[in-house]
């Protein structure tokens, strides 16, 4: 298979694309015989009946289709874990240190280790809220998720990505989504890797409504890359493994899944440079809400109210006057994990929120700058500044997010994190 990067661009637009000219059928999906012995097969990431502005599908025309492969067994694995949660939410804030890389060989599927959840995997509702950690790449392995779409966010190490569609390459400060039950399987670029995962069991991830802002600004649409078609035509001994209902299995393969020679439709994966993404804030006083920097939302059955937002924090200029300009101090209705991809996050300057780290703040719980952030800012000249080599995210739910039993007794779980708001002390005078 190429690991050529080239890419078509487009969110959401329909494609059309192959590895051997002429396979593409004309005209219709599904001839009495597709080109050079090929089979069709439809690939739908909605119901058939959804509205055509949601609708997504495309079709494959594969050297084999997906029903050539053994029978699934289940398979032990208590790390990777969905929705609903077994214990109760916390009100208490919660921030955690990086997870090590592990010492013995752990690939990309293995290294998955679940830190919140929440919703029903069963009912299409909720998140999984995961980290990663590998020093090996998936050797004879693939992997399909039935249970959602997943979103992964590099923090340290590039990955090379093949699916059934292509191949996609991404690094710290690029993301990358793969649809509902996508095959695929992930290589390592260098000798360890690092990151987030979002699971997401709702509504597809898709670009929000600009409103206001008009027909530019926050992520465009042409800068969503999605990959050529690319094919693997091998035999052997390999795995399939699948997740569905919160549980993992494996079935024996024997050949590669990633045989789709040629692929036309708007279900596919794709990646996103976050550093593409166009900023918009205030140049008079004030700031606006956090869900100006939303990149994908997916939305629940309730206008406005997210099953999750995906908001990226990027390098960008500060320019209000008479304003205090991190973050202010919030208690907000809807769940907030956020993470840090490299550089330091503006709102937490005294240290503790590094690289690969995660905090959490559920449905209520106060948070905001800490002590050394308010007063470097409330002294601060207010001239125009930028805050450069940082890029930090959050995931937002309108959903309680709820700790793993492993979240909440894991060393990496920061005792001391609310200390950084102690130094607030008393300023009020009452004349």
């Amino acid at each position: 298979m190429s690991t050529s990067r080239s890419y078509m661009s487009g969110f959401g637009n329909h494609h059309s694309t192959e590895a051997i000219k002429g396979v593409l059928p004309e005209g219709q999906n599904s001839p009495q015989k597709v080109a050079r012995g090929l089979y069709a097969e439809k690939f739908s990431s909605t119901a058939f009946t959804a509205p055509r502005e949601k609708n997504a599908r495309s079709w494959f025309y594969r050297i084999r289709p997906s029903v050539v492969q053994g029978t699934f067994v289940p398979l032990d694995n208590t790390a990777w874990l969905s929705g609903p949660a077994s214990g109760p939410a916390t009100p208490n804030q919660l921030r955690w240190d990086p997870l090590p890389v592990p010492d013995k060989p752990t690939d990309f599927l293995d290294g998955i280790t679940t830190i919140a959840v929440n919703g029903d995997v069963r009912a299409q509702v909720g998140i999984g809220i995961h980290l990663y950690a590998a020093n090996k790449s998936m050797q004879e392995k693939y992997c399909y998720n039935a249970d959602g779409e997943l979103l992964i966010v590099p923090q340290l190490g590039s990955l090379t990505i093949y699916t059934e569609c292509g191949v996609l390459h991404t690094g710290p400060g690029e993301i990358c989504v793969i649809p509902r039950g996508l095959k695929f399987r992930i290589e390592l670029s260098s000798d360890e890797a690092r990151g987030y995962l979002l699971e997401n069991y709702g509504e597809i991830l898709h670009l929000p409504e600009r409103g206001p802002i008009g027909s530019d600004g926050l992520a465009n649409e042409r800068d969503f890359l999605y990959p050529h078609a690319c094919f693997e035509d091998v035999e052997g001994e390999f795995e399939l493994v699948a997740k569905l209902g919160g549980h993992l299995f494996s079935a024996p393969i024997s050949h590669s899944p990633l045989d789709v020679v040629a692929w036309h439709g708007n279900s596919a994966p794709y990646k996103y440079d976050l550093r593409l993404f166009n900023t918009i804030g205030s140049i008079s006083y004030d700031h606006p809400d956090p869900s100006i920097f939303t990149v994908l939302t997916s939305h629940s059955a309730d206008a406005g109210v997210a099953n999750v937002d995906f908001v990226v924090f990027p390098p960008r200029w500060l320019v209000m006057e008479n304003t205090f300009r991190p973050p202010w101090y919030h208690r907000n209705v809807m769940s907030e994990y956020m993470g840090l991809i490299y550089g330091d996050y503006d709102a937490k300057t005294g240290g503790g929120f590094v690289p690969g780290g995660s905090s959490l703040h559920n449905c209520m719980s106060p948070h905001g700058p800490d002590a050394d952030a308010f007063e470097k800012a409330s002294a601060a000249p207010l001239t125009p500044s930028k805050l450069d080599d940082t890029m930090a995210f959050m995931f937002e739910s309108r959903y309680l997010i709820e700790p793993t039993e492993f979240a909440l007794s894991t060393p990496a779980l920061q005792s001391d994190y609310t200390d950084c708001w102690a130094g607030l002390n008393k300023q009020f005078q009452k004349i």
